[in-house]
């Protein structure tokens, strides 16, 4: 907490009492209490839960006259953490955030410690824009310096692991050795730190191969000795109470760490391959998604679309995309839409990916018989107003989802499709009579994820080529004069288009600032989306066993949004790229 003198304290008091955050009466005792302990009435304050510690540091700042910033779920790129060393950032407990003309937007603890701002300015020569936070936020940023993997911690640890190990040794000894624990929560921990989604651990002739999978793209990260596969994939196995003796057939488990003080669930597939066995931990990171429909990408007409299809009493809202393209991510952000006291919201899943306060979540265990359609059945009976299902995998699971929707319940699920409009036809595969998909189905969702432009970014004039791809994609939906421009732009839920017909349009790309062999300039991902509300034409071409590019079409002549044509509009938004729009819409066309 920053040190604060007595003018700026007794400030801080009246705000807390004119703002009611704090009752006077309570205040006083807690003034009391600090001259009875000699203890600062502010750690007094967040010590004894009377304050927020986060509010309270906003309420510093205002009363002190600087910028308050807050931290806790942020994200910096490595980049800019570099430009302040992790030894020094610790020791004044200041961390970077961004470059800002020339100068480093930094947050402290103490903003208004003169002689530290002077001496940081001094350190990395050059100016800086200083911002309060609190103590968990910069906590948190300083987590975010990236473990080095190729440090000679870990070579330490999988040196002695290998000392360790002698041929036919049971497995079991290596395991409880403390150097094999600690390269997997190395292993962990940079994985964290890097975002990564899943880790790929796979077993080589001769070596043993570690690959991470950030914002959906793959890249090797490290090579560990081949004779310490047994003790690391046993190791998993016993985290995630899987037989370390079995080898031979696939397993599937999950365990939860705590790392850099984030509480994270591992997903856990092994499986044997010709050269030993292939473990692909999935990290589900509880503490990083806000579940709001705007922050993942929805606008405009996608966004009033799907908020039309939850507001339904009854029938169904699907969302369709590949393994990884944030199915799931979005059904619980319609949740959190609808989620209130006077819903009975259930969910059946496999596994429960994300734990959400007043929602009753099942998971699936087909050890025991619990499968989506036996746990349908019984989720029926248990009085929901909303049920959501996992996946819809079989035709029996389906045929139970379409009687909930029919059965006055709004039923929530995922399949996987290229497009929204090629879930009806797999519904109709899957033997749903088309008369019944055309009544219970509100709403369809077709998603895919791309990579964001980062930070640090230049603006560039598109090539005639790329003019001519966007023209011919969305050239037909941008404004066509200067007073189009508000409307068009409000309309598709996006600030200033350009207009069309331009010869050129500014695009941006990120700024590769290491020296990597892998594709940089990218940091995180942003989620295309197309909507279509399965309205009386939608039906009418159902019940008539169209195509799925019939419904396209139609779809399209009503006004939806293909996830091409949004992966174009947030191009021109400066949100990513055309050649990351191509990558995972091309099948789309």
């Amino acid at each position: 907490m920053a040190l604060l003198t007595g003018d700026i304290q007794e400030k801080l008091v009246s705000l807390l009492i004119d703002e009611g955050l704090v009752e006077a009466s309570v205040l006083q005792e807690a003034k009391l209490l600090s001259t009875k302990t000699s203890k600062p009435l502010l750690g007094l304050l967040t010590e004894e839960k009377i304050v927020d510690d986060e509010l309270l540091t906003h309420a510093i700042a205002h009363v002190s006259g600087v910028p308050y910033v807050s931290l806790v779920n942020s994200v910096i790129e490595q980049d800019i953490l570099n430009l302040l060393p992790e030894d020094i950032a610790e020791r004044f407990m200041a961390v970077p955030l961004a470059e800002v003309q020339n100068r480093l937007a930094v947050a402290m603890i103490d903003a208004n410690n003169v002689q530290a701002v002077d001496y940081l300015s001094s350190r990395i020569e050059r100016p800086l824009k200083v911002f309060m936070a609190s103590e968990a936020g910069v906590r948190h940023v300083l987590g975010l310096y990236k473990t080095d993997l190729s440090s000679v911690d870990v070579a330490a640890q999988v040196s002695q692991a290998e000392a360790t190990q002698e041929s036919n040794k049971e497995v079991k000894t290596i395991v409880q050795d403390s150097p094999i624990s600690k390269a997997l929560s190395t292993i962990l921990e940079y994985a964290l730190r890097s975002r990564a989604s899943d880790i790929h651990i796979e077993p080589l002739e001769k070596s043993l191969r570690i690959r991470c999978r950030v914002d959906g793209m793959l890249r090797e990260i490290m090579q560990l000795p081949k004779s310490i596969e047994p003790a690391l994939i046993s190791r998993i196995k016993i985290l995630s109470n899987l037989k370390i003796d079995e080898h031979r057939t696939p397993q599937d488990g999950q365990f939860t760490v705590k790392i850099i003080n984030k509480e994270v669930d591992l997903r856990i597939a092994i499986s044997p391959v010709i050269w030993g066995e292939q473990a692909i931990l999935r990290l589900l990171d509880k503490t990083g998604n806000s579940f709001d429909l705007q922050e993942m990408g929805y606008a405009g007409r996608a966004l009033r679309t799907i908020r039309k299809g939850i507001r339904q009493p009854n029938g169904m809202v699907l969302t369709s995309g590949p393994t990884g393209s944030g199915k799931t991510t979005s059904l619980y952000a319609l949740i959190k839409e609808i989620k209130s006291d006077s819903v009975n919201i259930v969910t059946l899943e496999d596994p429960v990916e994300y734990k959400m306060d007043g929602v009753n979540q099942i998971q699936v265990n087909t050890d025991v018989g619990l499968t989506f359609a036996s746990g349908l059945r019984s989720i029926l009976r248990q009085d929901p107003n909303v049920v959501m299902v996992g996946e819809i995998r079989d035709s029996e699971t389906a045929n139970l989802a379409v009687q909930a929707a029919l059965t006055g319940h709004l039923v929530f699920s995922t399949l996987h499709t290229n497009s929204a409009a090629g879930v009806l036809p797999r519904l109709l595969d899957m033997g749903i009579e088309p008369f019944l998909i055309a009544s219970t189905v509100n709403t369809i969702l077709g998603q895919r994820l791309v990579r964001r432009v980062a930070r640090r970014r230049e603006e560039f004039q598109s090539s005639p080529i790329e003019t001519k791809n966007i023209l011919d994609v969305v050239g037909h939906l941008l404004p066509r004069t200067k007073e189009d421009v508000a409307r068009v732009s409000d309309d598709f839920g996006y600030k200033d288009l350009p207009l069309a017909g331009q010869s050129a349009y500014t695009l941006v790309k990120g700024v590769d600032t290491r020296q990597d062999p892998a594709p940089m300039g990218y940091s995180g991902r942003a989620g295309l989306y197309e909507a279509m509300d399965v309205n009386e034409e939608i039906q009418k071409l159902i019940v008539a066993r169209a195509t799925s590019a019939d419904i396209q079409r139609k779809a399209q002549e009503q006004g939806m949004v293909t996830m091409r044509q949004d992966g174009y509009l947030k191009v021109l938004q400066g949100i990513t790229t055309i050649e990351e729009v191509n990558r995972v819409t091309t099948d789309t066309l």
